[in-house]
């Protein structure tokens, strides 16, 4: 069907909600926009699916949620009886919708006879992960569109093992959840017999109190804590999202006493009102964070995104200003944290392993070599370091020690298999607190660790290309540095050319090698000085983005080649 007759069968459906037939009758005023609302299918990856809230099949609605769910039923209808005794965990942020969204869900699947086991109120994404696992669920959803302005929502659904859906199984789920021709047709429960039904359970304060009692072996050296808990001077804010809930809690079992949270940004507010973005990868995202520091003389600020699975952190320089790090640098942070404390108590195990993305930062790699620790890179997206924790739980080939991505991921300890801001927010407290017991900060650290490992540098370039014409101009630009491949970037001379989607590794001289990762859409280019340059697709935004990696002598020369490389990229975009 046409777009214009999609448009159609929604206008004339009787059982559409008041809000949506207002929007429908609005888009019928301007056919760009309505164009844009139903032109094709909102996409479900996988990562799930998100989206702008509003009417249409391309538009984050009750309907979508339906037919995502709807797909998911299916699927766990042909796992077998087994699977659908165990259920399904459901989870939601302060989003606009989540908790109608997380209740759609709930009323699909128990149309199949399937259960649902519903959190009271908002929770962050890793408790969803860790509850799938703690309830034996034979898969999660959880209602949130993370870090993205407030017009969005979005849908993430985990398999058995409390991680994202690996490919195979995404994969099934994606065909299952296309395979519905008309998402206004799906039938759910009434909302009287939602009330009455058995396979809807409320859960909440058991499962909070399972995973915060997990939290507890986040922290190494407690002894540390007890000394500096109550000096280390800490703000937080959840960005109006869910990392309250369970943070404040988390922090006070942990021993620190002296943290504050930005009073503005601890109320859950849907429209994010007091930031642009409530992303902590933003500078932005600290403003009101800074100010209370610096009133605070505050040693560490810390903000969580509105799902609390990213951790964003800004450190005291000398000067009493505050600077944000990037993702890349609070991952080198921890990971010399948790190595060399392991090592000093003696628990660091023989077969220690740190995982983290192929767009994350070498300078990882260098602290593990270090202290005889194996790293293992992974394709981008948290479910495949997920993948990895699960097989060395089954061959007990590695033991897992940290998990990151340089897009403000972390995973600290394996309860959880995502992202999980929680931890880390005890984590890099603790971190905190061991610089402050010998008079430094954070900023201090990070420029011990260059000092020893050398100045590396990264910065991750995002464009945006929205709506029809803005995805094919990401296919295009994927397709012109495949068709035309760079042989330089600022001068400096590529030396091998990683293509994930085909596979292959290619050397300058035409030596060609296979590589062993699921295919997946991106493209690194290594360069002769040891730099690196990697362009992807984002999974979930509509974005492509590219990541500048390079190592120098000292900070002012890392600096200069970040910008060459800045200047070369977007000339080759042009």
């Amino acid at each position: 069907m046409s777009w214009e007759q999609v448009y159609e069968q929604w206008i004339n459906e009787e059982n559409i909600p008041e809000n949506l037939k207002r929007e429908l009758s609005d888009l019928n005023e301007d056919p760009e926009k309505c164009e844009d609302a139903f032109y094709a299918p909102l996409e479900f990856g996988t990562a799930g699916m998100r989206g702008i809230l509003g009417a249409g099949i391309n538009r984050m609605n009750i309907f979508t949620i339906r037919q995502a769910t709807e797909g998911l039923a299916r699927f766990v209808d042909a796992q077998g009886a087994e699977a659908k005794r165990r259920g399904v965990a459901i989870a939601y942020d302060s989003r606009h919708m989540s908790p109608e969204f997380a209740m759609e869900a709930a009323k699909t699947l128990a149309q199949h006879n399937i259960p649902a086991f519903v959190f009271e109120s908002l929770r962050p994404t890793p408790e969803l992960s860790f509850a799938v696992r703690y309830l034996n669920a034979f898969s999660g959803i959880m209602i949130t569109a993370s870090h993205n302005p407030a017009a969005y929502n979005g849908y993430k659904v985990y398999g058995a093992d409390g991680g994202q859906m690996p490919p195979a199984d995404a994969d099934a789920l994606t065909k299952y959840v296309r395979e519905i021709e008309n998402p206004l047709k799906i039938d759910v429960l009434s909302d009287d017999q939602a009330k009455e039904s058995d396979l809807i359970t409320i859960i909440g304060e058991e499962v909070d109190a399972a995973y915060l009692k997990e939290v507890k072996n986040v922290t190494i050296n407690q002894e540390l804590i007890d000394d500096m808990g109550k000096e280390l001077k800490l703000v937080y804010t959840p960005l109006h999202g869910t990392g309250k809930m369970l943070g404040e809690k988390a922090l006070k079992q942990a021993g620190f006493e002296k943290f504050v949270l930005v009073p503005e940004q601890a109320i859950a507010d849907p429209d994010f009102t007091t930031v642009k973005s409530p992303n902590p990868e933003e500078h932005s995202a600290f403003e009101y964070a800074i100010r209370l520091g610096e009133k605070e003389g505050a040693d560490l600020l810390i903000a969580t995104d509105p799902d609390a699975d990213r951790l964003g952190a800004a450190v005291r320089l000398p000067n009493g200003s505050y600077q944000v790090l990037t993702g890349n640098q609070l991952g080198a942070i921890m990971i010399q944290y948790i190595l060399e404390a392991h090592k000093q108590a003696g628990t660091l195990p023989e077969n220690a392993v740190v995982l983290k993305s192929i767009v994350s930062s070498e300078l990882a790699t260098a602290i593990a070599e270090k202290y005889k620790t194996k790293m293992v890179d992974v394709l981008t997206g948290f479910k495949f370091i997920a993948e990895k924790i699960q097989q060395y739980e089954e061959d007990h080939s590695q033991t897992f020690m940290f998990g990151f991505e340089e897009s403000y991921g972390y995973l600290v300890k394996s309860f959880v298999r995502d992202k999980d801001a929680i931890q880390v927010l005890v984590l890099l407290a603790e971190v905190a607190a061991f610089y402050k017991k010998q008079g430094k900060t954070l900023y201090d650290g990070l420029q011990d660790i260059f000092e020893e490992y050398g100045y590396y540098e990264e910065k991750t370039i995002s464009v945006t290309l929205s709506g029809i014409e803005g995805s094919e101009k990401i296919k295009a630009l994927m397709k012109k540095f495949r068709e035309e491949a760079p042989t330089s970037f600022a001068d400096i001379k590529v030396t091998q050319t990683e293509d994930f989607k085909e596979l292959t590794r290619t050397s300058s001289d035409g030596k060609v090698e296979k590589l062993t990762t699921p295919p997946s859409d991106v493209l690194k280019y290594f360069l002769e000085d040891g730099s690196w340059i990697a362009i992807r697709p984002s999974g979930t935004e509509p974005k492509i983005k590219f990541y500048l990696a390079t190592k120098a002598t000292s900070q002012v020369e890392a600096n200069q080649k970040i910008k060459n490389f800045e200047h070369a990229v977007n000339a080759l975009t042009e």
